[in-house]
Parts: C-alpha cells; sequence; structure tokens
C-alpha cells in the first residue's frame, strides 16, 4: 500500500521533509495549488490533473507496497505567482508551473499539462531506474 501524506505550506514541507526517512523506498511528491473552501484546488491545472494522478496511484497501490507518496498544496494563487516563491527558488523543487508531479531527488518530474497523460503519469510511477 502506498503511504499517502499531506503537507500544507512550504515551512511545513521543508519540516516534514527534514523528519522524514524513507531511505530504500519510492517517494513521490505532488504539487498543486491549494485547496478551497470547496476542497478543489485554485489551480484549473491542478484540478484537471488530480483525477488522473489518483487514478494512476490507486492502480500503482496495488503492486509497490514501499512507497510514499506526498500531496503537497503550496499555497494560494498570490503566494505562488510571486517571483520569489519558495517553492520556485528552493534548489530542491524548482517549481516552474502547477501542477508538478517528481520523484523525489531523481530526475522524473512531470510539469503542467503532462501530469493529465495517464501513460506519463503511470511510467512517472512505475520506472524503477534511479540516478
Amino acid at each position: 500500500m502506498v503511504n499517502m501524506h499531506q503537507v500544507e505550506g512550504y515551512e511545513n514541507f521543508v519540516e516534514f521533509f527534514k523528519n522524514f526517512d524513507a531511505k530504500g523506498t519510492k517517494i513521490h511528491v505532488y504539487f498543486s495549488g491549494s485547496k478551497l473552501p470547496n476542497g478543489t484546488s485554485w489551480c484549473d491545472d491542478c484540478r484537471r490533473a488530480w483525477p488522473v494522478i489518483k487514478e494512476e496511484l490507486e492502480k500503482f497501490d496495488k503492486t509497490n507496497p514501499d512507497t510514499h507518496f506526498v500531496y503537497v498544496e503550496v499555497g494560494d494563487r498570490p503566494f505562488w505567482k510571486d517571483p520569489k516563491c519558495p517553492f520556485r527558488t528552493d534548489p530542491s523543487t524548482k517549481l516552474m508551473v502547477l501542477p508538478t508531479l517528481i520523484r523525489w531527488h531523481q530526475p522524473q518530474r512531470l510539469n503542467g499539462d503532462q501530469c493529465e497523460k495517464n501513460e506519463l503519469v503511470q511510467m512517472l510511477f512505475e520506472d524503477d531506474e534511479e540516478f
């Protein structure tokens, strides 16, 4: 079973990974605009991508017991749009667009509308190569 984690905001993101020890497991991190009171992201692209990612994650979950999936809400639209947004400037994330799905500390990465393509999401989850 995939271990699910949810983190909101940059400070919580940094703190989460500072205390997180999952050596020897795959870690996938999904960056999305924070949720509005209705439970959906303010980011249209994130709203379109999430059902695809969720579907592929459910398939992946059945065959990959020792993995982690971290859903990170980056903040509201003004925070994200600021060029000095720490998610944009942090060398460990280097975010340019939302949504972004990455393999933590690996080169595998999907940006923007790539996250809406089942086959690309599936490949990112299942790729066993480490660089």
